[in-house]
């Protein structure tokens, strides 16, 4: 039997997705490979991969895509790893920073800072060091691990995911199980087993996670973040797409 390809991000926030696929008897029947938001999204693009847990706006650059899971990384409120830095306010801001890792993130912050806060900043994608501003009106855009322990460091923090609850009063998708073919159905119901496994050993993934003392692991893959593709993360999904098409 030919392997599925599936393309996964690396992000602590997909450890329990990834237990799930290593621990369960899936892994036989799939060829995983662990990579960058923006890698992943590419490989699903270029089809590389048949199935990938993808950027919600990498959808728009495929010709045909399809949900095939009943779980996502996603949040009902403050995630945690996904900020606007910034050493002013967000309505003083004249420069963004976008982080080279994320298209989904940026497309959000974009959409908040257009939508929401109402301001124009110019907009960077090719900064020296996109992940720091000692500059007072310019702000970054961070995603992932890399954010872990920094929201003490400037005076102004802004959960993207928080953001976008205030403006829209719905939660959020950060990626999605998407196939860019069709699956076998059988394939499919094996793929949410093995994701509720990794899920439901959460506790295995926290123990195999390093200790540090400026972040707190177990409120973040518990509580933090929200596994569950539910049907107002289905609408905040489509709502999210329409924005930035309108962008």
């Amino acid at each position: 039997m030919k392997k599925i390809k599936i393309s996964a991000v690396s992000y602590t926030n997909t450890k329990p997705f990834l237990y799930g696929l290593q621990h369960a008897a899936i892994v036989d029947k799939i060829d995983l490979s662990l990579d960058m938001p923006s890698d992943c999204a590419q490989k699903l693009i270029d089809n590389v991969v048949d199935i990938g847990l993808i950027p919600v706006a990498a959808t728009l650059d495929l010709p045909y895509w399809e949900i095939i899971s009943a779980y996502c990384i996603g949040a009902e409120g403050a995630v945690n790893s996904v900020f606007i830095f910034s050493n002013c306010d967000i309505k003083e801001v004249k420069k963004v920073q976008l982080d080279p890792q994320s298209r989904s993130s940026n497309n959000l912050a974009k959409v908040l800072l257009k939508n929401f806060w109402k301001v124009q900043p110019e907009l960077i994608t090719d900064a020296d060091d996109y992940a720091a501003s000692d500059d007072m009106h310019t702000a970054f855009v961070q995603i992932g691990d890399r954010t872990f322990g920094k929201t003490d460091k400037y005076e102004f923090v802004y959960d993207l995911a928080e953001e976008w609850k205030k403006f829209t009063g719905l939660p959020f998708v950060f990626a999605a199980w998407i196939a860019n073919k069709l699956i076998p159905a059988d394939f499919i119901t094996e793929l949410d087993k093995a994701l509720a496994f990794g899920l439901n050993h959460r506790d295995a993934v926290l123990r195999e996670l390093p200790k540090r003392k400026d972040f707190d692991y177990e409120d973040y893959l518990m509580h933090r973040l929200d596994f569950n593709l539910t049907e107002d993360k289905k609408k905040a999904f489509h709502l999210f797409l329409d924005y930035i098409r309108a962008l």
